[in-house]
């Protein structure tokens, strides 16, 4: 009796391990994160010079899961969820959703990819990824002020094509959710590109419906991308209006340096404001991160505004939008 319960339970053992094996070939999830912190000095502004700790400069500072289970036929289902906070306090970015930088889950497949949840938009993936040797996070993006980035959208529904011949689509709809009106808040974007050996270029468009349609904003832009040997050059044009029919443009020129031990980032900002008041703004831009290993890097940046008229635009970061017209930043990052 006693070696019969033996073998049941031995049998048990390896159906459950042929089953866990199982799933663990049909399906993958990781952890990934950056930490980043490092010294912030920031002069130009109302209360002048302000030095302190920064829990996210380079990069917001993030710790997220993400998987993929194959379900056949070359269908696939997909998730992510990413949170954000300071590594200087530990507490929450995002106004401290738990999920704040991404939660979605959809399907994949060659017909491209279904996304549903809070999710980057179209038009900030364009300049994140194309546009902005800063990556649209740090010093001559996001947090500066002078492009309008629509970064993030909740409830929304995205779908991303495959490639055909370099050419790819990204649609986006994010419902606003408002009883009796469903135009309200809602949001739609769209970017189409191409993308080929040196050549990168991309057209992306984001609109925002409030209570009235004086209250939209629409937000154009086109970036591109070139590389010459070591040095990638980028250029985005952003004409924006609203709302109540506010109107400006943003204009980018950079590049990326490649190094033997690290690369060397430049740009250039320009705003022209179109609206009588004439509130301009240039933006220069300079960083250079070192690679101490493959996850890891020490980086230095410094960045300054120079404001026009009743212009106020500060410089920021990954994580702060800043106090004054000029910033010097001194960090470390490390990917996991």
């Amino acid at each position: 009796m006693h070696l019969n319960k033996l073998a049941l339970s031995t049998a048990a053992m390896a159906v459950l391990a042929l089953a866990a094996g199982h799933a663990a070939a049909q399906s993958n999830v990781s952890i990934y994160g950056i930490l980043d912190g490092g010294l912030v000095r920031e002069s130009g502004g109302p209360g002048g010079h302000v030095s302190n700790i920064g829990g996210g400069i380079a990069s917001s500072s993030r710790i997220g899961f993400k998987g993929k289970e194959d379900l056949g036929g070359g269908l696939a289902a997909v998730f992510q969820i990413e949170n954000g906070f300071g590594s200087d306090t530990g507490a929450a970015s995002q106004g401290g959703t738990l999920f704040g930088r991404q939660a979605y889950v959809g399907l994949t497949g060659g017909f491209g990819a279904f996304t549903l949840g809070r999710q980057y938009t179209p038009y900030y993936k364009t300049l994140r990824d194309i546009g902005d040797p800063f990556g649209a996070v740090s010093l001559a993006g996001r947090s500066g002020n002078l492009f309008v980035t629509n970064t993030r959208a909740n409830n929304m529904v995205e779908y991303v094509s495959p490639s055909y011949g370099g050419v790819k689509l990204d649609l986006a709809y994010a419902a606003g959710e408002v009883a009796g009106d469903s135009t309200r808040n809602r949001q739609l974007g769209a970017s189409v590109g191409y993308s080929g050996a040196d050549l990168t270029v991309q057209l992306a468009h984001h609109r925002i419906d409030n209570a009235t349609a004086t209250d939209a904003t629409r937000n154009t832009l086109v970036s591109a991308r070139y590389r010459f040997g070591k040095l990638l050059a980028h250029a985005s044009y952003a004409h924006n209006k609203g709302p109540r029919d506010a109107d400006s443009r943003d204009m980018l020129l950079g590049a990326t340096i490649q190094l033997a031990t690290g690369k060397l980032l430049v740009s250039h900002v320009r705003h022209d404001d179109r609206e009588p008041a004439n509130n301009d703004a240039n933006q220069w831009g300079v960083g250079y991160h070192h690679q101490l290993s493959k996850r890891t890097d020490v980086y230095v940046a410094y960045a300054k505004i120079d404001n026009r008229n009743a212009a106020a635009f500060r410089v920021g970061n990954a994580s702060d939008t800043g106090t004054g017209d000029r910033a010097f930043n001194l960090g470390v990052r490390h990917n996991f």
